[in-house]
């Protein structure tokens, strides 16, 4: 009890704690998250993905730049890629966030994206919990850019950022991906490289032929230039800082935000069952040697994965489950 105080207080030692046994899965991390939970949920959580190298964490530095300056806290979650030889994070993100080190009203952590298919760490839900029952007013999550799978982002953020880049193919990447769905707000990074128009008309192209927006919220397509001239940049990064604040605005006022938070804590529900029902009966089969037999029995065809799957079914279900 006295742990989950302390993550109410903004107790940041506590909380970088909870965050790396989360990540480890150490026994009563998640008996934790269970008492923090009910003092979630009034955070504004952002999202921010895109291809690796598309400037996605110099982005979050000059966003957390703006909110500070309005007097609101902001945690940060930088999924990163997971070292081969530690399996911790590479921590290249907290690397150009290094100036807000020393402000309270920061809290930046970095996960190890430890092969998690979507650009996203498995702990990431139960630490934007965390952050959130610190009492940060915004919590930025800024995926590792791992390709097609990116849109996961969409199941724990409230407004998303997509990152583009001129010269890297990244709107067709977008379509691909399905990205363009996902987006609430496009960032054109990098936008004194050639290109930089094109890919503007395209995207925009590409917005003109969806047929509604929830709301009526079009993702507008912000332009963020040189970060070597730095009062250019920052005006660029206020621009969509404001634009980040009226999306929000819009979900509340629209009664979206109800509709977004009601998929957080399905997927949310989804991975936790996933988590206390099927990954103990897969350990087991696992463990047991069971699942290669049933591996080999589908290669040799004396048997089907649906009758299988059935029968595993049937006996756990059972509750033979020990």
């Amino acid at each position: 009890m006295e742990n989950v105080q302390k993550v109410l207080a903004g107790d940041v030692r506590i909380a970088s704690r909870l965050i790396r046994n989360l990540e480890d899965n150490i026994p009563g991390a998640k008996e934790t998250v269970k008492k923090v939970f009910p003092y979630t949920g009034k955070a504004h959580v952002v999202g921010i993905t895109g291809s690796p190298g598309a400037g996605k964490s110099t982005l979050t530095d000059g966003i957390i730049a703006s909110v500070r300056r309005k007097g609101k806290t902001v945690g940060v979650l930088a999924v990163d890629p997971t070292s081969p030889f530690t399996g911790g994070a590479i921590l290249g993100d907290r690397c150009r966030m290094q100036r807000h080190a020393e402000d309270p009203g920061v809290f930046v952590r970095s996960l190890a994206s430890r092969g998690a298919m979507g650009g996203l760490s498995k702990a990431i839900g139960d630490s934007i919990h965390v952050l959130d029952a610190m009492g940060k007013d915004m919590i930025i999550v800024e995926t590792v850019g791992a390709g097609q799978q990116e849109v996961d982002i969409i199941n724990h953020a409230h407004t998303v950022i997509v990152v583009l880049v001129p010269g890297m193919g990244d709107a067709i990447q977008a379509i691909k991906a399905g990205i363009m769905e996902i987006a609430d707000i496009f960032v054109i990074n990098k936008a004194d490289r050639e290109g930089a128009g094109k890919l503007y008309a395209e995207v925009n192209m590409m917005l003109d032929m969806s047929p509604s927006f929830p709301g009526g919220w079009r993702p507008p397509v912000i332009m963020t230039k040189n970060i070597y001239d730095p009062h250019q940049f920052a005006q660029d990064v206020e621009v969509l800082a404001e634009k980040i604040e009226e999306h929000y605005k819009m979900l509340i006022e629209n009664n979206i935000l109800g509709e977004r938070q009601r998929r957080k804590a399905l997927y949310e529900l989804n991975e936790a069952l996933r988590g206390y029902i099927l990954e103990p009966i897969l350990d087991k089969l696992v463990r047991t040697g069971e699942f290669s037999q049933m591996v080999e029995q589908l290669v040799a065809k004396e048997a089907d994965p649906y009758t299988l799957a059935e029968q595993v079914a049937k006996r756990f279900m059972n509750g033979s489950l020990g």
